[in-house]
């Protein structure tokens, strides 16, 4: 099954399969070709092995829970005492699906990082799973949080370079009053979720999450998404 499931993810990341579906957004979906410009606060040196890192040693975290795991170039960077990756194809210590993990997991995180299968209804069941896991001074953090194109965020997945539709589970996570939540203005877009009562609940007219569109988020991308700076986002971590 292993083997199977490999071969059909680089079936759907090869160059002719995102050339079809690429087509297929152009002929059947609304296409914008607006693009977002990086704001001034928006710093590209930053990886999030750093921001992870720098967290665990600032609140001395000692577990630690990653999702979505690939080849490892995130989860073997990161420094802390107790740590489980969970992958259904690659790396990690747990070779399944978070629905799998999550429903079987007995264990409290300090932190985690969310980065598995970057579509709305998936994120949003790790979000929500997350957090019953979360200790209560812990942190969930989110990764390709801030699409700036249509196809970075296209769904299904028209390109290489693919964010996914994970910011529409973080303008969900915004309008809850029951968590704080946040998006990092660095290494594509680091959303921030907290315990606690949301200290500036987004007011959205639809309820209907998964079919917001590109062209809305476009117009409102920075209030949807919370964007802070790194500054910002450290003293958020020194809060809790």
């Amino acid at each position: 099954m292993q083997k199977i499931s490999t071969k059909f993810y680089r079936l759907k990341t090869s160059k002719n399969y995102l050339k079809l579906i690429q087509a297929f957004h152009k002929i059947f979906k609304n296409v914008s070709k607006k693009e977002i410009s990086l704001p001034s606060i928006y710093d590209n040196t930053i990886h999030r092995k750093h921001i992870i890192n720098d967290i665990i040693r600032k609140k001395n975290y000692n577990s630690y829970l990653e999702i979505g795991c690939d080849q490892n170039e995130l989860f073997t960077e990161v420094e802390i005492k107790n740590k489980i990756g969970v992958d259904p194809n690659n790396g990690g210590t747990h070779r399944m699906t978070s629905d799998h993990f999550f429903k079987n997991n007995d264990n409290k995180f300090d932190i985690i990082f969310i980065d598995g299968l970057h579509i709305y209804n998936q994120v949003r069941k790790d979000i929500i799973n997350s957090i019953k896991c979360l200790k209560d001074n812990g942190v969930i953090l989110l990764h390709d949080c801030f699409p700036l194109t249509y196809f970075d965020q296209a769904i299904p997945r028209a390109q290489r370079k693919w964010n996914g539709d994970v910011w529409k589970a973080i303008v969900e996570a915004r309008t809850q009053a029951d968590i704080d939540t946040y998006t990092g203005a660095f290494d594509n877009g680091i959303g921030l979720i907290i315990k606690r009562k949301n200290s500036n609940i987004l007011k959205i007219s639809s309820k209907n999450f998964k079919n917001i569109k590109y062209e809305e988020y476009f117009e409102n991308y920075s209030n949807y998404l919370n964007l802070i700076d790194l500054e910002k986002f450290f003293k958020v971590i020194d809060e809790i």
